[in-house]
């Protein structure tokens, strides 16, 4: 038995990954141990539990791998800032010190911790470094369910790429050609979070839900100015207008004045100005992902992408690549960004030694993203008697019946289940759950349970087989990462006959299931599939035979600013932290107003600050 484990850390969203045999067995990021959103530290709490999982200790491990090179990083560094002295003197200045102390030296750093993770004792395992994207060609490759298949990786930069193409085949993993730093797609998006007044690498979800409450009349102005895209879908920045490269912050001056003003501060009301950037940015990223692809079906001839970066958790991008039909299939990578570098650099490691490709029949090798600790109906049980919680404990057909009865009456319901998903999103184990046809839902979904902004849009969960029935879409979606049209949505309120603008567009009621309607008639499609999600699939079955609509919203079963839950004290605190209706924690379903209003289990509950 060969064991390689896989680690990414030190940037953002630290993670472990442990394949088996060629099998990716455990997954999962740090976050979620340590309640600290996007912890960049050294998973020590993931790699330790993926070893429990597997019953292996750190010395039985072949290998640790970590996900890109850091000498390669500093070299990009120190030239980028050589090239622009003095400019980027300051930049380098605070930077430096950094990198020599801890990433300059990173080798000593991972082996130190590794032998912390092994308890100083036994030998270390030979510790490999892949390269960044050569780790995300391998996260989106080697699990996918294709035989052979384009790739394409597209982030904000690695060590010099920040866009890569490739062709996997059987399990070979070749390079096609790389656009390199400063040019990069994801950091371009990324200008336009921080301009808009977002968090970068969190607040990119917010611009892409914010971009059909605007038009995109600054598009032009993008392309004009910003940045020169080929017909071949490569393109590069005028750096004039950006400072990440040399400076500390995202944009410049002249960057500004284009725009028509400096960037928006957080606590600013959203404006239709922000709505027309988000607009305009998501439409230019939207037309280089479909030129690049493009170019990598006539170049490769393969018949089918996948996608990883962290610009392939555009699901708005994603649903236009699979209209426009360039590819016959494509396949995400549903940890796309560098958590699942992890599991790329534990794959890669194992193809590169000899180890044959395991290719699922009918599905793909992550497990429905199902990868992260789960507790057993008797723990989630015995969780609730130690801690003096009022619950009901039913089996598997009653508890859906009961709680589809719940969502069918207008209930919000907190839904833990068996693995904790690897990835950004929630999928149907840790996730909060309501009825799509309430109007009201995605106003006080927002409001009134995640604490965040009321634009944000809500993703359908719907059974695979029924998904033609509301949604103009015949592919699966599994990890929520496709955005295709609402049935019957309708453009405008029908009672007043007029198309509202901007926030405006929140009251109109677009669709039969206007909780997961955007305001531009799409949706952000999950779908449910029987094999890899029977609980859920129940869930859904059993709302569909009350109501018959086979879709609930989905949403993570978090607060902003806050990881997904993961440990059973996790759900509780989130549950009584919120207005969440009830709680279901494996077989055991709590109701909010039975539970004691004072609790040891909430003393001391973290404020998360704002994403």
């Amino acid at each position: 038995m060969r064991r390689i484990l896989g680690v990414s850390a030190y940037y953002h969203d630290a993670a472990a990954a442990l394949v088996v045999d060629g099998r990716l067995v455990a997954a999962a990021q740090e976050e979620r141990f340590t309640r600290r959103r996007h912890d960049e530290r050294f998973p020590v709490h993931a790699a330790r539990w993926s070893l429990e999982h597997a019953g292996c200790a750190l010395a039985d491990l072949d290998a640790v791998v970590f996900y890109d090179k850091p000498f390669l990083k500093f070299e990009r560094l120190l030239e980028t800032y050589l090239a622009s002295t003095p400019r980027g003197l300051r930049s380098f200045v605070a930077a430096m010190p950094v990198w020599v102390k801890e990433k300059l030296f990173l080798k000593s750093e991972l082996r130190r911790e590794l032998r912390n993770l092994g308890g100083g004792e036994g030998r270390l395992p030979p510790l490999l470094f892949s390269e960044h994207h050569l780790s995300h060609a391998a996260s989106a490759f080697y699990p996918s369910p294709f035989e052979s298949a384009a790739v394409l990786c597209l982030d904000g930069v690695g060590e010099w790429a920040t866009a890569s193409t490739w062709v996997g085949k059987g399990s070979r993993l070749e390079p096609r050609w790389e656009l390199q730093f400063p040019h990069s797609l994801g950091l371009l998006y990324s200008a336009f979070t921080y301009y808009t007044g977002f968090k970068v690498n969190s607040g990119e979800y917010k611009m892409m839900g914010l971009a059909p409450y605007g038009e995109p009349r600054y598009a032009g102005l993008i392309r004009n100015h910003l940045v020169d895209v080929k017909p071949d879908g490569t393109f590069r920045l005028d750096m004039r207008y950006f400072g990440y490269a040399t400076g500390l912050r995202m944009t410049t001056a002249r960057f500004h004045a284009l725009f028509g003003g400096p960037p928006r501060q957080p606590d600013e009301p959203v404006d239709q100005r922000t709505m027309d950037l988000a607009a305009s940015i998501q439409q230019v990223t939207d037309e280089i992902v479909l030129r690049l692809a493009r170019t990598l079906r006539r170049e490769t001839g393969e018949r089918r992408l996948c996608l990883a970066g962290g610009v392939a958790l555009n699901c708005v991008s994603n649903g236009r690549l699979a209209r426009d039909g360039v590819f016959d299939d494509l396949w995400i990578q549903p940890a796309a960004g560098d958590a699942g570098g992890a599991v790329g650099a534990a794959l890669l490691a194992w193809h590169e030694r000899g180890g044959a490709r395991v290719v699922e029949p009918g599905g793909d090798g992550m497990s429905g993203s199902f990868l992260g600790p789960e507790w057993t109906d008797d723990e989630a049980e015995r969780f609730c008697r130690e801690h003096g919680l009022p619950c009901e404990r039913l089996d598997a057909a009653n508890l859906a019946e009961r709680v589809a009865a719940l969502l069918a009456d207008g209930a919000i319901v907190g839904w833990m289940q068996g693995r904790m998903e690897f990835g950004p999103r929630a999928l149907g184990n840790r996730s909060i759950l309501a009825d799509p046809r309430n109007p009201a839902m995605q106003r006080d979904l927002n409001l009134r349970i995640k604490f965040r902004e009321s634009f944000r849009p809500f993703a359908p969960a719907v059974l695979r087989e029924r998904v033609a029935d509301h949604f103009d879409f015949v592919r699966d979606s599994p990890y929520m990462l496709l955005v295709s049209s609402v049935r019957d949505a309708g453009t405008f309120d029908e009672d007043s006959g007029t198309k509202p603008a901007g926030m405006e567009r929140l009251r109109a009621v677009r669709s039969p299931l206007p909780a997961v309607t955007h305001v531009d008639g799409s949706a952000r499609i999950q779908t449910v599939d029987r094999r890899t999600n029977p609980a859920f699939h129940r869930l859904i079955e059993a709302f569909d035979a009350k109501t018959g609509v086979p879709v609930l919203v989905n949403t993570s079963f978090n607060v902003r600013g806050e990881p997904i839950v993961c440990t059973p004290k996790d759900a509780y605190q989130c549950f009584m932290g919120t207005n969440i209706d009830w709680l279901v924690i494996g077989p055991c379903l709590l109701e909010r107003s039975r539970q004691p209003a004072e609790h040891p289990l909430l003393a001391g509950r973290r404020e998360f600050e704002p994403d």
